[in-house]
């Protein structure tokens, strides 16, 4: 039995980041993986789609290379290369987490682990041997699956996930998504761009539900513009794949409609990985689908600790990386305060994107506050209007009485690399006042924050 100071089960985004931290700090570290280094990030999650979102926009540039003067002729994809191109790139990240446990000392032990009382592992390789580790602090990092709805059960070829969504081997010429947070919109925009008929299927009143209101209607318009439909208060309650393809039995308010397509794609959330990794036999609490912790990933059962997808803070990889070393530097007798979730950026990386941190405006109003609302549109941003993408807006949500910033929802071209201002700039507890004295460079996308920052405060300039 081999001894170290750390064992992480699982190698996601949480747990290859935990690992290394800890290595840092000086403990001896091992990880344990059943599959590919990087998880499902890496593997089959944000990098991968990231991948296939960069092809489809590209094709559409192609697509549209007269609105920027250009000729482009006999423009066509190859569906086939665009997967391979996205696997390609998710192998050379995952070949690059292998070289980061190499440069941090980390073991590296392939096989199934399931957790022991007494603070071990038992780990089974590929031809079933099993080998018992030790370790004085186990860290539980096996993130989360595609979630199965019973009346939508995934058969990994009509009815299929997001795994087999990036690997398909022809492209469909339907497609039913049925769920619209990032990863249904996501999987929309793609093979939307691609030339695939999409219908999505929404059982809230609104597509990307978890984000300010009028981003969603946005991006509903932009969507349909586009050619996707859209059926929100909708819920698919039988599926009948005997035939060709698939039909999907909808209830709407107007009653019941069939719709028809080659496949349907569930993304109604995610299940964590908790089953048969021997929580019952060490007696770690469990509640609703995640493990309790507390401030600091420490379960109720001494030496044994969870982050993640696992527990019950928001199930996205950079909070998964942050939980972690915020957990192995309190190992280390670090002086850490703990995680704030009132402040994690979200990001939807479709066309227009989406990202937000904070209090949405019906949010801030339900909590009774009293607030300044900003919104300044790219339609009036310079740098939008010459890129060619003047779609969406960037929303700013103040406390009236003391100037704090409560929400930032933005939608538009790359506004994923533009929220963490907002972010940095919550965690200052920075005014609205100090983001308008704080100079933007012109012309950007980024100049749209303090724009809306100043129609906050009845001062914008451009609108």
């Amino acid at each position: 039995m081999s001894n170290f100071d750390v064992i992480v089960l699982g190698s996601g985004p949480g747990g290859y980041v935990t690992a290394i931290r800890a290595s840092q700090l000086g403990f001896k570290t091992a990880i344990i993986e059943k599959e590919n280094l990087g998880g499902v990030c890496l593997n089959w999650g944000c990098i991968p789609t990231k991948a296939l979102l960069k092809s489809a926009q590209v094709f559409q540039y192609l697509q549209h290379a007269e609105d920027y003067g250009l000729k482009a002729e006999g423009v066509d994809k190859d569906f086939d290369s665009v997967i391979k191109r996205s696997r390609g790139v998710a192998d050379g990240m995952s070949k690059g987490v292998q070289f980061l446990m190499k440069k941090n000392k980390i073991e590296v032990i392939n096989g199934y682990g399931t957790l022991k009382p007494k603070k071990k592992v038992s780990v089974k390789d590929e031809s079933g041997k099993e080998t018992e580790y030790s370790a004085e602090h186990i860290i539980i990092a096996t993130g989360a699956r595609s979630r199965e709805l019973p009346s939508l059960p995934q058969d990994g070829k009509k009815i299929i996930g997001y795994r087999e969504a990036m690997s398909l081997k022809e492209q469909p010429k339907s497609m039913i998504v049925v769920g619209s947070g990032a990863i249904g919109i996501e999987f929309a925009y793609f093979y939307n761009s691609m030339g695939t008929e999409v219908t999505v299927v929404e059982y809230l009143p609104n597509i990307v539900p978890v984000e300010d209101e009028e981003v969603s209607k946005q991006l509903e318009r932009s969507f349909k513009k586009a050619g996707v439909k859209i059926k929100t208060s909708a819920e698919v309650t039988s599926v009948d794949t005997s035939g060709d393809g698939v039909k999907a039995t909808v209830k709407t308010a107007k009653g019941e409609e069939v719709l028809e397509a080659d496949i349907v794609l569930s993304a109604v959330g995610i299940k964590s990985n908790i089953e048969n990794i021997g929580l019952e036999d060490v007696g770690i609490s469990t509640d609703r689908d995640k493990i309790l912790v507390n401030d600091y990933y420490q379960t109720n059962i001494p030496g044994y600790y969870a982050i993640g997808d696992v527990t019950p803070g928001q199930a996205l990889a950079h909070v998964a990386s942050a939980e972690g070393i915020l957990c192995v530097e309190k190992l280390a007798g670090m002086h850490v305060e703990p995680l704030d979730y009132g402040n994690i950026p979200g990001c939807t990386y479709c066309m227009p994107e989406v990202a937000s941190v904070g209090l949405t405006e019906k949010q801030a109003k339900e909590k009774g506050l009293d607030i300044k609302v900003g919104k300044f549109p790219f339609s009036a941003s310079g740098k939008a209007k010459a890129s060619g993408n003047s779609d969406g807006f960037v929303k700013v949500i103040f406390d009236a009485k003391y100037g704090e910033w409560l929400g930032c929802h933005m939608i538009g071209n790359g506004v994923t690399d533009m929220i963490a201002e907002a972010v940095v700039a919550r965690k200052l507890e920075t005014t609205g006042h100090e983001i308008l004295k704080a100079v933007h460079p012109h012309p950007t996308m980024s100049e749209a924050v303090m724009e809306a920052v100043a129609a906050a405060y009845d001062e914008v300039i451009h609108l």
